[in-house]
């Protein structure tokens, strides 16, 4: 047994060394913010990762935790492709879970396991700053496209990364709330992973990971693909086998790709200790993602 740990901690040396000081962008959503003893080994993990050299920098969500309160407030949720409709007291209630209650419960935790967590919106600093986001949606080719208002619900136009780069210089860790700031002052909602993508290429990160609810990009068996490139993803695309809420990842992760981010990383956040087996060790456990 104690063969087999320190066989563990022999493989993992040449990762460690290669990505000490390397600035590491993880997206935090899905299964493992909701489950408990995710959260705890998410916790530890990005802990470890600061205290062995790494520059963790954490995006999170929080759609369940929104649809929660709101539906405790009367609040009806609605969805357009994926995207929550955001009146202003929806908003009101988006800011306050996901800049409050979500944002503040990710760094506690982080900070009881010893490292030095620190919250942020994306109206920090100017961290985000959004502009209006308008969804085109066609049922089907039959119809003319309809040009839906998703009301508060913002793309974003710039990333400042001062205010991440200064607390990370001084040993903090970055939590970050996808809440961006327009021209005006309004606040807008933004997709997670949306915001991650983009703080990751504002970062020039050495590795952009996006935690999902699957083990990562499948082929046509149903098969983990360990790695792919974009040109067999537009194919794969093409012909359906990747389909559903994988091609906005996918696209978020070439797009990271393509704008100076080292490497981007799909995997699968349910399994314990998922961020250490993907970049500690020899085989990974997700798919990467190259251009």
């Amino acid at each position: 047994m104690n063969e087999q740990v320190a066989d563990i901690l022999i493989e993992a040396l040449p990762y460690i060394r290669r990505f000490s000081g390397m600035t590491i962008v993880i997206k935090y959503g899905g299964h493992a913010m909701v489950d408990e003893q995710l959260k705890e080994d998410f916790a530890r993990d990005i802990t470890l990762l600061k205290f062995i050299g790494l520059n963790p920098v954490v995006v999170h969500g929080g759609g369940p935790q929104i649809s929660q309160v709101l539906e405790q407030m009367g609040i009806a949720s609605k969805f357009v492709r994926g995207m929550r409709l955001t009146d202003a007291p929806t908003m009101d209630v988006v800011e306050m879970v996901l800049g409050g209650k979500v944002n503040k419960s990710i760094v506690a935790r982080i900070n009881r396991q010893g490292g030095k967590a620190v919250g942020l919106s994306g109206k920090d600093g100017g961290l985000i700053q959004a502009r209006k986001m308008h969804i085109v949606h066609q049922e089907d080719e039959t119809k003319p496209p309809e040009i839906i208002d998703p009301g508060l619900v913002g793309e974003v136009t710039h990333v400042d990364p001062s205010v991440v780069n200064t607390l990370t210089a001084q040993g903090f860790i970055p939590i970050i709330a996808p809440v961006g700031v327009g021209d005006s002052g309004e606040t807008y909602n933004i997709n997670a992973d949306l915001v991650a993508g983009k703080i990751a290429q504002a970062l020039s990160a050495g590795r952009f990971i996006l935690l999902t609810d699957v083990d990562g990009v499948l082929d046509e068996k149903g098969e983990l693909i360990s790695s792919i490139d974009a040109a067999t993803i537009r194919r794969m695309v093409e012909e359906g086998s990747i389909s559903g809420g994988m091609i906005p990842k996918i696209e978020h992760a070439l797009e990271a790709l393509k704008n100076g981010v080292g490497k981007t990383h799909i995997i699968n956040g349910k399994k314990r200790h998922a961020l250490l087996l993907e970049l500690f060790t020899d085989s990974g456990i997700g798919t990467q993602v190259t251009v």
